[in-house]
């Protein structure tokens, strides 16, 4: 079962600065990103409307940016 789950949700190693929240975003992101293909499949497919589609993209997008916002991501800390 672990086989056939790291095949079906592949995730890869994160290579930048370790800190926390880096970690965090950086699994989000790759969330975000397979949820996507997902959707443009299901869209391909005929089995989504291009509208509904858009709709699911919107909503994750809005999701990883609210999700980078409050790990602080991205803020000039110096």
């Amino acid at each position: 079962m672990v086989d056939r789950s790291n095949f079906l949700y592949p995730y890869s190693r994160y290579h930048g600065p370790i800190h926390p929240e880096n970690l965090v975003f950086n699994a989000n992101l790759q969330e975000f990103s397979h949820r996507v293909s997902l959707i443009c499949g299901l869209q391909t497919n005929g089995k989504l409307s291009p509208e509904e589609s858009y709709e699911q993209i919107r909503r994750l997008w809005k999701q990883l940016k609210r999700s980078k916002k409050e790990l602080g991501i991205g803020d000039q800390q110096v």
